[in-house]
């Protein structure tokens, strides 16, 4: 059961340069839950990083955050910024100067924890500089880099997430800045969604959820998706980034399969595949990932299920909007329970393909525009 969303405060991320072609993103309030990633590359290499950008921005990804460690990340940020397709983010620790450089390039928010700075006046500049540009600002806290005081108190605990990132948040607010969005991210599960149910009771602002180095592809995803699933199911989070050791690229899906999967976001093929078993008159497993390559070409979120034999194909098929069940070297192709036909198996995904396409056509039109096509070789 997905509980309500939890209400936060709605903030507008937008790159302020006037020659972007970015469009805005809403975090929070009743906007859609947005997907994000972070680039890997060298900021100051500008076409690089935007080469990653648009590559992320085609995968589905909707806010990007860069690395602005020192002046030649800060040079790099104007052009990357104003020739982005999304939202750019600033993530910038500890000097002062990296992140008035990125408010005067425009960014849509700075990642950046005020207390970090230390000196009293240029937190002041830095903050008074947000506001007037309207610049939201992420206060992150991981499990391993809490205040020193409170972890010496209370330990490497959910407590001491929520706690450092108050401290951050109040020096915001007593400064007159409100656009706030928070993450108290840890690397294992269970502390992670405590933080987040901790933080949720506390504050308005919208949560930026995530599980820190959650590790390589396959365990990532896997602590990703329970610890970020739980969350959402209970309506806390307003935006995601899965953080995988990985190209980010890969981190994309895995967030949009989260959210499909709890019914929040629709995007491209929602596919549902048999586990195969001694009934499977076709190689199944092999038909499924064909399935998925095709899956690629589309954005539409069209329900495809792909079964082995024909004694679940028809029923899973009526729950989809097309079917794809195998026979021996043979396959037949549903639509909505219906049979449309029966094909050869050289034939099957080509059928497959056409009768997607007629469903966009029909049920989503509006997807129709954004349809690429695979070329066969592809498949």
């Amino acid at each position: 059961m997905i509980h309500l969303r939890r209400k936060s405060k709605p903030i507008v991320l937008k790159n302020r340069t006037a020659s972007t072609n970015t469009t805005s993103v809403t975090i929070g309030g009743d906007a859609p839950i947005a997907v994000q990633s972070m680039t890997t590359t060298d900021t100051a290499d500008v076409e690089k990083t935007l080469e990653q950008i648009y590559g992320l921005k085609m995968a589905g990804c909707e806010v990007v955050r860069c690395t602005v460690q020192d002046p030649k990340d800060a040079a790099g940020l104007p052009a990357i910024v104003s020739r982005s397709p999304v939202p750019i983010v600033a993530d910038v620790h500890f000097d002062y100067r990296m992140a008035l450089a990125a408010i005067e390039a425009g960014v849509a928010k700075l990642r950046l924890n005020p207390g970090n700075i230390r000196d009293e006046k240029k937190i002041r500049e830095v903050v008074k500089a947000a506001i007037d540009a309207k610049c939201p600002i992420r206060v992150g806290v991981n499990m391993g880099s809490l205040d020193p005081d409170l972890e010496k108190r209370l330990g490497h605990t959910p407590e001491a997430m929520v706690e450092s990132a108050m401290r951050h948040v109040t020096i915001l607010e007593d400064l007159g800045h409100t656009d706030i969005i928070i993450s108290v991210k840890a690397h294992d599960v269970r502390s992670t969604v405590e933080a987040y149910r901790l933080m949720a009771k506390r504050v308005a602002y919208p949560l930026h959820l995530g599980v820190t180095e959650a590790g390589l592809p396959r365990e990532g995803t896997i602590k990703s998706s329970i610890a970020i699933g739980m969350l959402l199911a209970e309506g806390i989070g307003d935006t995601v980034r899965v953080s995988l050791a990985a190209e980010p690229v890969e981190e994309v899906p895995v967030v949009w399969g989260i959210l499909r999967a709890l019914g929040l976001r629709e995007k491209g093929l929602d596919i549902t595949a048999c586990p195969s078993c001694g009934r499977a008159e076709i190689a199944v497993v092999e038909l499924a990932r064909s399935v998925e390559a095709i899956a690629k070409a589309y954005t539409a979120p069209v329900k495809v299920a792909v079964m082995g034999c024909v004694v679940n194909g028809p029923g899973e098929s009526k729950m989809a909007d097309v079917g794809v069940a195998g026979g021996k070297g043979k396959g037949a192709i549903y639509r909505k329970g219906a049979l449309v036909g029966t094909f050869p198996e050289a034939e099957l995904l080509g059928a497959l393909r056409l009768e997607i396409e007629r469903v966009i056509d029909e049920q989503y039109p509006a997807y129709r525009n954004e349809l690429t096509l695979l070329t066969p070789s592809s498949t």
